[in-house]
């Protein structure tokens, strides 16, 4: 009977029905795929009915599993509403702070986080990394509080206040022939193999934006998932990339990456702090919201060393 599951099995069921993976709930849970599969496999047997069907490598949700998941989320919901309303009788002190930032931002922010926490040393904290397209779904479900993102969402009602600048620039080997060039055309990179992020990542949106319509110029020689595989494909002498100048502070103080003075760049486009429009937020979110608007530019700008209208190491 559904009056034995628990409220764990009905999170990780959430979390499997979310990703439509085993293997990727298990890494967002911090668990075995082994006990996943355990309480999925419990939760079914408590419906008598199968959740999930597997065709070829994908699994999907069974009618029953679509049902399992709008009561699972509105019952999830219910135990989210009531751990806020007890943070906001607690206040600050002894609230959990849920979080999540775009895949850039965790080259800073958990820095950040350490500085907040340290005026508010009983804060316990939830962070979350992910690509767009995830820290929308966090948003979408309700899983966050704040999310800290590049593109606020447009099909979405929520309130979206920028804190910091966020520079974009092009990065090439230091013995690349334009580095050290002033004032360089975009046209002199139209030879020049890109090693770039997904097409729909963030970091594309916004090369999108920064070549304005001159994208299809560019000879694009590889796409990859991963920003760290990226930057040593570069360093490696592969190509350059467009990247945001908060991902590569300390390849550049080393000497491994040059940032290139392109014509136009970098392009300068902003952090912002989201959050649904009806979200009620608990005082810990509140006053960090307040933190990032108030000190989030000074914090990061002294975190990464990176002045925001060049883009290249404050020296």
């Amino acid at each position: 009977m559904l009056r034995n599951a628990t409220l764990r099995q009905l999170k990780i069921f959430e979390t499997v029905a979310r990703r439509l993976s085993f293997s990727r709930a298990a890494e967002e849970l911090y668990l075995t795929q082994p006990a996943v599969s355990t309480q999925v496999k419990q939760l079914e047997e408590h419906a008598g009915l199968p959740l999930f069907e597997q065709l070829g490598k994908k699994i999907y949700l069974t009618p029953a599993g679509n049902e399992m998941l709008h009561y699972s989320r509105a019952i999830l919901e219910q135990f989210r509403e009531a751990d806020d309303a007890m943070a906001r009788l607690k206040g600050i002190s002894g609230g959990t702070l849920n979080v999540a930032v775009i895949s850039a931002g965790d080259y800073f922010f958990p820095r950040l986080l350490a500085a907040f926490t340290k005026r508010n040393t009983d804060v316990r904290l939830n962070l979350a990394v992910h690509n767009r397209e995830e820290l929308l779904h966090q948003l979408t479900d309700n899983l966050t509080d704040l999310a800290v993102m590049v593109r606020p969402p447009r099909d979405m009602d929520t309130v979206n206040v920028s804190f910091a600048p966020h520079p974009y620039v092009i990065v090439a080997p230091p013995d690349h022939p334009l580095v050290g060039r002033r004032n360089v055309p975009l046209e002199a990179l139209a030879d020049e193999p890109f090693i770039v992020r997904e097409r729909g990542s963030d970091t594309w949106n916004s090369m999108e934006e920064g070549f304005a319509g001159r994208l299809a110029n560019l000879n694009i020689a590889m796409e990859i998932t991963s920003t760290e595989t990226i930057k040593q494909a570069v360093i490696a002498g592969m190509g350059l990339s467009f990247l945001s100048a908060h991902t590569i502070s300390m390849e550049l103080q080393v000497g491994k990456l040059a940032v290139l003075d392109i014509e136009g760049f970098p392009v300068m486009l902003n952090w912002f702090v989201v959050h649904r429009h009806n979200k009620r937020l608990p005082p810990v979110a509140l006053a960090f919201k307040e933190f990032l608007i108030e000190e989030g530019a000074a914090q990061i700008e002294a975190i990464t060393q990176i002045v925001a209208t060049t883009g290249k190491p404050n020296t």
